[in-house]
Formats: structure tokens, C-alpha cells, sequence
């Protein structure tokens, strides 16, 4: 069985841009939940000066990753005028594909971190 994958993304919001990205998150919320039943986790948290967005999405494996990232380019061409992608994080051991999707090219100012060994713990999907 293939192990749980736990994917972060950090943002700064654009300047001017809140009120813009508040309308993004409700929809993009809505076609995540539709869409793509294999996120079973997908949190949008604001930072109190509504200055910076962090989203949490968590997978039951790598293939559910691989599926959740199906169409993202299209979904991240709206975002991207609002926000500013400032890190990634990753945990767990997503596809290659994935990985190569997920990791920012050398020199963007982008933050990368993976953890793709499982220590222990575990998921309760009651």
C-alpha cells in the first residue's frame, strides 16, 4: 500500500489582491471538493495581515497526488494573479511526475522541502 502524501504551498498575496483571491478560494474550494475525490484533505488558511496563504492538501497515496494534479496548470493561471508562490513543502514520497511538477526550477527564490521518509503516525479517516 502506498503511503499518505501531505503537499504545502506558501504564498504572498499580490498587493490589492485579497478581496480577488477570497473570491478564488470559495470556487476553487468547490471544483477541488467536485472534482477530485482523492484530496481528502484541502485547507486554504490566511495569515491574520491577509498578506500571505498557505494551502494544506492531503492524499490517502501517490496516485490520488497524480490525480489531484490533472488540469492544475489551468486551475494556477487564475491563482497566480493574486498570488506569489514563496515555498513547497512535501511529505511523504509522491510519482516522479509529481515530483518534477511540484519541485520549483533552480533559481526562482522558491523554497523546496521534501520528507519523503515515513517515520510513523497515521491518518484517522473516520
Amino acid at each position: 500500500m502506498s503511503e499518505p502524501i501531505v503537499f504545502i504551498s506558501h504564498f504572498r498575496i499580490r498587493e490589492g489582491k485579497l478581496d480577488s483571491l477570497k473570491q478564488q478560494i470559495q470556487k476553487v474550494t468547490e471544483q477541488i471538493k467536485a472534482n477530485k475525490p482523492g484530496t481528502v484533505v484541502f485547507l486554504q488558511y490566511l495569515n491574520e495581515a491577509g498578506t500571505e496563504l498557505s494551502i494544506i492538501h492531503v492524499f490517502p497515496d501517490a496516485e490520488s497526488f497524480d490525480r489531484h494534479s490533472e488540469g492544475v496548470q489551468e486551475r494556477a493561471k487564475a491563482a497566480f494573479e493574486t498570488i506569489a508562490l514563496t515555498r513547497r513543502e512535501v511529505y511523504g514520497m509522491p510519482s516522479d511526475q509529481a515530483l518534477a511538477m511540484t519541485r520549483p526550477p533552480d533559481g526562482s527564490g522558491v523554497s523546496f522541502r521534501l520528507m519523503s521518509q515515513l517515520a510513523d503516525g497515521y491518518i484517522r479517516f473516520i
